[in-house]
């Protein structure tokens, strides 16, 4: 007897399921069987997780134009079914990658300094932060992808510019709150000094090794030496 089908779960998941054989099918093309249980909602943020990190890497290590979704696809052995009923297009891969890019700024970052009372304290957390994020093994082609917005269709892109220009305000009033506790009486203006610290830290991953001699935990001291002599000067 054929099984029905639904149409809560997807054909991704029909290798998996053993409650059937796929040639009793009848119905829905692209759904699986009542009989398996219904996918979580934690199942179905895994995927989708799952779907981004692969997507980040792949267009990391080929380019974003030279990527396809078969090309995804492949790389999760899912089926085109499957993973067009998470992503409906690489732009939305895209703009997803760069929304969580900006969510793990907004966690690991921004939260992470906000209870810090002293200014200097919490700018120096916030550069070590930073870095962290950037060099995290985890996060790291994640990062990258805010720096591949181009692609992005016009209103994506201005919602992702907003969320960056927010990140930068922020760095730039606490650098200026920095700067009134010192009383500095330098030339620096705190917008120029907010541009040139993020400039310095997003780019470390275009050169930053592992096995090198300079880690992580140097590089953050290093980093911010570098800035404090020359922002508060």
């Amino acid at each position: 007897m054929p099984f029905v089908i639904n149409e809560f779960k997807t054909l991704s998941v029909l290798g998996e399921c053993r409650n059937f054989d796929p040639a009793t099918l009848v119905g829905i093309s692209g759904f699986d069987c009542l009989f398996c249980p219904p996918m979580t909602r934690e199942a179905t943020l895994d995927s989708r997780q799952e779907i981004l990190r692969t997507a980040a890497r792949l267009f990391q290590q080929r380019g974003y134009d030279a990527t396809s979704m078969n090309d995804v696809a492949a790389a999760l052995k899912l089926s085109k079914g499957g993973l067009y009923h998470h992503f409906q297009s690489k732009d939305e891969m895209l703009f997803h990658l760069m929304e969580h890019a900006m969510d793990i700024t907004q966690e690991k970052v921004i939260n992470a300094v906000a209870g810090i009372a002293d200014p200097e304290a919490r700018l120096r957390k916030l550069i070590q932060l930073h870095i962290t994020v950037v060099l995290s093994v985890r996060e790291r082609e994640i990062t990258v992808m805010l720096h591949e917005n181009h692609p992005l269709p016009p209103s994506l892109r201005k919602r992702i510019n907003a969320r960056k220009k927010d990140y930068v305000h922020f760095v730039e009033n606490l650098i200026a709150e920095v700067q009134r506790a010192k009383r500095s009486k330098g030339t620096v203006s705190a917008r120029a000094a907010a541009f040139a610290l993020l400039g310095m830290i997003n780019w470390i991953y275009q050169w930053y090794r592992p096995e090198g001699a300079l880690q992580e935990e140097q590089l953050a001291q290093q980093y911010t030496e570098i800035f404090f002599a020359g922002a508060f000067s």
